[in-house]
């Protein structure tokens, strides 16, 4: 049995020799955490992703299982499709464990499924990067760094670069900048996204295979910040 994940369909050895090349810290982290292993997330539609990425957000991992957990059985055990989201009378949503906002915000992204703003997974697979950020962000409470999560760990988009994400600006400050011994990192000594953005101009396209580095960074500094499971 297997627990569902698969490969990235893009070329890793191809990236990792471009990467390598194209920025010797680089190279030399990669040289250091050893091979690419992330494997991408089952894939459901959008609609069902941002689902569990609104249930999961600010709350403990355990506790948004939970409600995630409640909410599809309240459903007869399957995801709620958009129609059902709407009609269910709030006490339905907030039994499950859902609070106020998040009711709210799986209304919405119900309602912009039905009217084509959220994508089915078949057209989604064929838009760039840059409209699939427009469009999900439009829904109540997804933001930028959820829509990056969703391009690499579930669609695998190979050119991503999430510079808001604290792991991976934890990893670039590891890798490319000096960090005080024996002091801890604070986030004042973050580097700025524009920094990183110009650094990273040189590791397009595969930005989201640097990304995944860069959070291993976190690891080997016995600091781990890893990327979301």
């Amino acid at each position: 049995m297997t627990d569902g994940r698969r490969a990235v369909r893009y070329d890793v050895e191809a990236a990792v020799a471009h990467l390598s090349a194209a920025d010797a810290k680089l190279g030399a982290l990669i040289a250091a955490a050893g091979p690419f292993t992330m494997k991408l997330k089952s894939q459901h539609s959008p609609y069902e992703a941002l689902l569990e990425s609104i249930v999961y957000q600010q709350i403990h991992g355990k506790a948004a299982a939970a409600i995630l957990r409640r909410l599809i059985e309240a459903f007869g055990d399957l995801h709620p499709q958009p129609e059902q989201v709407l009609a269910a009378p709030d006490h339905l949503l907030r039994g499950a464990g859902l609070s106020g906002s998040k009711a709210l915000a799986l209304r919405d992204l119900a309602a912009k499924t039905l009217d084509g703003t959220v994508p089915t997974l078949a057209r989604i697979r064929r838009m760039p990067d840059a409209e699939i950020v427009e469009r999900l962000t439009a829904v109540r409470g997804i933001g930028t760094w959820t829509v990056e999560m969703l391009l690499i760990f579930r669609l695998g988009r190979p050119d991503i670069f999430p510079v808001t994400d604290y792991g991976v600006r934890k990893g670039f400050l590891l890798t490319f900048g000096r960090v005080p011994k024996g002091k801890p990192i604070t986030a004042d000594m973050l580097p700025k996204p524009e920094a990183m953005h110009r650094r990273g101009t040189k590791w397009q396209p595969w930005r989201s295979v640097a990304s995944w580095y860069l959070w291993r960074a976190c690891d080997l500094a016995n600091n781990a910040s890893p990327p979301p499971a």
